[in-house]
Formats: C-alpha cells, structure tokens, sequence
C-alpha cells in the first residue's frame, strides 16, 4: 500500500477559527524558557536515579536473595521501579525532552528493552496512534479491543461482557504478563493489528525483540536462579511477584486519564475527519487527576497532568504544573471543557464504564 493510500486512511481534526491552543502554546514556551534554568539539573538527576533504583535491588537480590523475605522484596520493587521508571524517564525520553541529544533519548528508551518490553513496537503505538487518536476506535493502540474488554461505547458487544465489571477487577493485575508475552509478539506478527496500519517493521527491529526479551527472562529468572541456587518455584514466584507489582502500580496510573465515563470517544466520519479540532479533541477525550505535591511532581513524573502532556508532548514533565495552570485560566476565559478528578473518583468512573458498556446502550444518552 502507497505512503498516500495510507494518509487518505489517517483520520484528521476539524479546524476552528480564532483556536486558542494557539495561545497556550504561545504561553507554554514562555513557561518552558523561564524555568528550564532550575528544572533541568532536576531532569538530568531522575534520568539516572531512576534506573539506578530498578538496578539496585536487582544486584541486591542476585546477592542476598536467599532469604525469601528479601528476594521476595527486591521484585516487588523492582516491580515499582519499572513503572517509575516509565513515568519519570522512558515515557519522556520516547518524546526526546530529557536530552538535547536526540541519540542519547533513543539510547535511554532501551531501558524498556531491558525491563522486558519492547520499546520499537510501544514508542510506534504510544507516538504514532495513541497521542495522535486518543479515544479514536481502530486508532488508539491504548483502547484496542480484547475479546475480553469492552471499553468503547460504541464497539462490538459480545455476551460475556455482561460480566466484564465482574471478572476484569481480578484479570488487571495479569496486565503486565499479557504485555511482556503475548501483546509485543502480536503487534510484530499479526498484520491485523492497529500498529501495523501505518509502518513496516524492519527485519532488525524482528532480531532485538528476542535478543532483548532473552537478556530479560535470563537476568531476572534464570541468572538469580543459578546464583542463588534457589529453586525454580522461588524464582518463578519472585518474577510474579515484580509482575503484579508493577501490573497493579501501573494500572492505577494509566487507567484514570482516558477510559471512564465523563470521556467521550469520538469517531471520524466517511472522510475520516474527527468532529473537534485538535485542543477540544484531547479536553474531551482526556482528563487530569487531582493532587500537586512532591511525591506526584518527582516521584510520580506529574503523570496527573495528562491533558498537557497531550497537547505538548514534546515538553518535559517538569514543567505541566505551570502549563496547567495556564490552561485553566484559558480553560474558564473560553469556557472550555477541562477535566481533573481525584484519583478515587477517576478509577470508580473507569468501573463504571466497564459497568455501562456490559450492555448494548448510548452510554451517553443514558447518563444525560
């Protein structure tokens, strides 16, 4: 299929007159210019804390996991590194915003590699899909639609949905296994696939996907297994227990900003244009999570800023506080629809939208 053939497929936003992204990206660079001078030794400092922390406790448990109790407690931290690790510096050197080196963000997005995903096949769904069609059926790679989960409206409904707000809950926290062992290999193999719609894989990319798996599995089940002189059991069990881990810590930060029942999920009309321009598209389709503080500023990469991140995704984290406020005052001078809920309220409206799309109704003519 021609390069052209694949942009008519591309679904496009509506254009407005007088846009105020136009200002708020206007003030946005202000913001980054004026505080880059304090921000960036901040950057550089979590750009090597945080991989150093995943590290740790991995050589902490090849030296002293013996003792069950320790073995035990370096995977389950290793399991939050690995999501730490994705908010505060994988996720932004994917967007190139922690280095001015373009090669040294490609290099550092290799720690996803070895965490056990594969950082070619999510940097193509989370770049080129997910930010460009939040929300969009068939578009965003981050509401793909499982046999098991119906999480847009407007989708295919099959019987056993009728119990998804039942059964889902437990099968959440096997997330993380589906991406490591099933999902990566997918979105390489079958053509079916939405991240397949617009690039080829190159064969190189094929190589690095088992390379990198294999280093994975090795250093985290078979090396500690043949250091430790543990049993298989233990060390099958200490790589479930990182797994769940970092399932649960995960989900709980990247279920909020998108999949519940106050975001909309619009879909192209015959000629593939999207019915809102691009900075009404992501107010409706995103939403932010309530709480500025040190622990979501440093710790947590202010991933609760989510609708700024999509609208400047090639601005560093550092700085989406300032920004957001910026787009709250915007947000009330054109009354538009901005978004934040606290994060109790955000993950109950995600339940309730696995509730309402059990059956086969409007989910939003029925809560109007």
């Amino acid at each position: 299929m021609s390069t052209d053939t694949l942009k008519e497929r591309k679904p496009y936003f509506a254009k407005t007159a007088d846009d105020p992204f136009v200002i708020l990206r206007a003030e946005a660079k202000k913001i980054v210019t004026r505080l880059t001078p304090e921000r960036r030794n901040e950057i550089l400092f979590k750009a090597v804390l945080f991989p150093f922390t995943y590290f740790f406790f991995w050589i902490l448990a090849l030296l002293y996991g013996a003792n069950p109790w320790l073995l035990f407690g370096c995977y389950f931290f290793m399991g939050i590194a690995i999501v730490l690790n994705y908010l505060n510096v994988i996720h932004d050197s994917v967007h190139h915003t922690i280095f001015n080196s373009r090669r040294m963000n490609d290099m550092y997005t290799y720690l996803f590699d070895l965490m056990g995903a594969n950082s070619f096949i999510w940097k193509t769904r989370h770049i080129r899909y997910h930010h460009n069609y939040p929300n969009v059926d068939g578009w965003d790679t981050d509401i793909d639609q499982s046999a098991l989960v119906r999480i847009v409206p407007h989708s295919k409904l099959s019987v056993f949905h009728k119990y998804q707000h039942i059964y889902l809950p437990f099968i959440y926290p096997l997330f993380l296994f589906n991406w490591l062992l099933i999902r990566d290999f997918k979105d390489f193999f079958s053509k079916e696939r939405t991240v397949q719609k617009l690039i080829k894989i190159p064969p190189v990319e094929y190589i690095k996907l088992f390379v990198f798996k294999t280093v994975f599995f090795v250093s985290v089940i078979i090396l500690p297994k043949i250091i430790l002189g543990i049993s298989w059991l233990m060390a099958l069990g200490a790589f479930c227990v990182m797994v769940f881990s970092a399932s649960i810590f995960a989900l709980i930060v990247l279920l909020p900003p998108h999949a519940n029942t106050t975001s909309e999920f619009p879909m192209p009309d015959s000629e593939k244009k999207l019915p809102y321009s691009w900075l009404l598209h992501m107010l409706k389709t995103t939403n932010d999570v309530n709480g500025e503080n040190w622990f979501t500023r440093f710790v947590m990469g202010n991933y609760n800023y989510h609708i700024v991140h999509h609208l400047f995704p090639n601005i560093h984290h550092a700085y989406y506080p300032e920004i957001t406020r910026a787009l709250k005052r915007l947000a009330t001078q054109y009354n538009l629809p901005y978004r934040s809920y606290s994060l109790g309220t955000s993950l109950k409206n995600h339940y309730r939208l696995l509730k309402q799309n059990r059956a086969d109704f409007d989910v939003w003519e029925e809560s109007m």
